[in-house]
């Protein structure tokens, strides 16, 4: 591999920003200093006014391969990350087939290692009849299990409080959970079509899918986990109500229960339903603006933990049916980084704060090996940016598959200049270097 020498970058790692050269040297960083300039390498980036960052990991993506890949793909996906700045995702098993066997789930592994330009790990997935194969799975090589606490594709529902009991008694490694009450959203899904048929406004959605439904399931799932003492990551946390679960209290590595909250859910409110329609439908909803505030203020006192997008994109077309065929998700994996670095220039967060949210906790969280912080013998997966250049969200540029955004229009005070995966320069500049793949992440369990 080529040896990479970083100079003049303002360094933003472990709550500190400061001046510094990094040298890249067999995919690892190999030393960080005040002057390295006269040190060989084979190739010198001169970073004089821009950002160093630690590669963001997002733990929590949908890249629906296989068998929905008219929607979006390992490929696209994972390119449109590395474009975005993020370097490691966690992929989600309710594609098709979903991810219920180990067989299953190394086949997502090695696909991914023949086309994903990130770095890439895979949940394996539980169901209400799988628990033998949830419990072989290998906690140094897998990121997590994945439980549906409310509707998704296929058998992934998990509404038998027998088999909850056993995964959260019996397995093996980190539990992570999308809580949605599925009983509650039915009884409010009955009344709304009752009175509308069809023709249910989007703004209904926060509405149907509400905030009893979100605490009544993650209440349950805490519930769980403590009477257990599972490990338990509860994702995309939506609404204010669920904030009073989660502890502030002791140190992230000292946490059972951990949270996540997703960009989406930090940017939207429910008064753009009328301008966006099912462009922000998504599961769990975006809630009214006193939710989102609310996120941010549990964000920046450490109650939610980690940053994420749920990257779940459809198609156009499967965007612009009627409110009950319109299927829920965004697609944001592009975007994440700027989004949150255009939040931090309006003051909601600092940008040591959003490197600490989007890479330093979902490796704490995760134990993940080597990775998450800029650190001589870490991974080199590393970011670039340019706050000085403003840009803006346009359909030509987008590079996952399903080809719109939310965003377009959009402008942002930054820009991606060069993303290094695993040591290995991955974008640069507008252009893509695909002759080394990512590589499969390891935890430190």
């Amino acid at each position: 591999m080529k040896t990479i020498l970083i100079t003049n970058a303002l360094v933003v790692n472990e709550g500190t920003t400061e001046e510094k050269d990094v040298l890249i040297k067999d995919g690892l960083i190999d030393k960080i200093g005040k002057d390295l300039s006269g040190t060989t390498a084979d190739l010198h980036i001169d970073a004089k006014g821009k950002h160093l960052l630690p590669g963001v990991i997002d733990d929590q993506v949908h890249f629906r391969e296989p068998g929905l890949t008219h929607k979006a793909d390992l490929y696209h996906e994972a390119k449109a990350a590395v474009r975005g700045g993020t370097t490691t995702f966690m992929e989600m098993p309710n594609t098709v087939p979903n991810t219920l066997t180990q067989e299953l789930l190394e086949q997502k592994y090695q696909r991914a290692s023949e086309v994903a330009l990130a770095n890439y790990s895979f949940f394996m997935g539980a169901s209400n009849d799988n628990i033998e194969e949830v419990l072989k799975t290998d906690p140094k090589k897998v990121c997590g299990i994945k439980v549906f606490m409310g509707s998704s594709t296929g058998n992934m529902l998990v509404d038998n409080r027998e088999v909850l009991e056993k995964i959260f008694s019996q397995a093996p490694i980190l539990v992570a959970t999308h809580c949605e009450d599925e009983a509650t959203i039915r009884a409010k899904s009955a009344v709304y079509k009752e009175k509308y048929g069809d023709d249910v406004p989007m703004s209904a959605h926060p509405e149907i899918r509400d905030v009893e439904a979100c605490y009544k399931s993650s209440s349950l799932a805490v519930e769980l986990a403590k009477k257990h003492n599972s490990r338990l990551h509860i994702l995309h946390i939506s609404t204010a109500k669920e904030l009073e679960l989660f502890r502030n209290d002791i140190p992230l590595a000292e946490k059972r229960i951990t949270s996540e909250v997703c960009v989406h859910h930090l940017w939207f409110e429910a008064s753009q339903y009328d301008a966006l329609g099912s462009q922000m439908k998504c599961n769990p909803a975006i809630k009214e603006k006193s939710n989102r505030e609310a996120l941010w203020e549990a964000l920046n006192d450490d109650r939610l933990d980690i940053i994420a997008t749920d990257h779940a994109p459809h198609t156009w077309e499967e965007k612009q049916n009627h409110y009950w065929k319109a299927p829920a998700g965004l697609p944001l994996v592009q975007f994440s980084l700027q989004m949150m670095l255009e939040m931090a220039r309006e003051g909601r967060l600092t940008l040591e704060k959003v490197v600490e949210k989007m890479a330093h906790t979902p490796a704490i969280c995760f134990e993940v090996e080597k990775r998450g912080y800029i650190r001589e013998g870490y991974w080199a997966d590393l970011v670039l940016v340019d706050l000085n250049k403003t840009t803006t969200v346009k359909k030509e540029d987008i590079v996952y598959k399903a080809g719109w955004s939310p965003l377009e229009g959009q402008g942002f005070h930054s820009d991606i200049t060069h993303t290094i995966v695993s040591g290995h320069l991955a974008y640069a500049e507008g252009k893509f270097d695909e002759s080394k793949k990512g590589e499969r992440v390891l935890f430190d369990r």
